[in-house]
């Protein structure tokens, strides 16, 4: 159950962190668009534009953070518990 929690929360921090690259990207894209010219083509949800990122964009940044977050809470479960665990374990014979 603790070692679910632990990657299931790391799936949630690296969707934060998706998240804030995708305004970050975004504010630059269009930053760069309003400096250059530039007309974007926004993508739009029931009439109302709501991205200016690219559709695969937009969709690969949650899956990479999701994924990511995945491999990192097995990863790091790994490294502070399994590992720590065994040190102590031949530390003490």
């Amino acid at each position: 159950m603790k070692k679910i929690i632990y990657v299931i929360s790391w799936v949630v921090l690296m969707l934060i962190i998706s998240f804030i690259a995708h305004a970050l990207i975004e504010m630059r894209l269009i930053d760069n668009a309003l400096a250059t010219g530039v007309t974007l083509n926004l993508v739009k949800l029931y009439g109302v534009s709501v991205c200016a990122l690219p559709v695969w964009l937009i969709y690969l940044l949650p899956l990479l953070a999701i994924g990511l977050g995945i491999w990192a809470g097995f990863f790091f479960w790994q490294k502070v518990y399994v590992e720590h665990l065994l040190k102590k374990i031949i530390n003490k014979k």
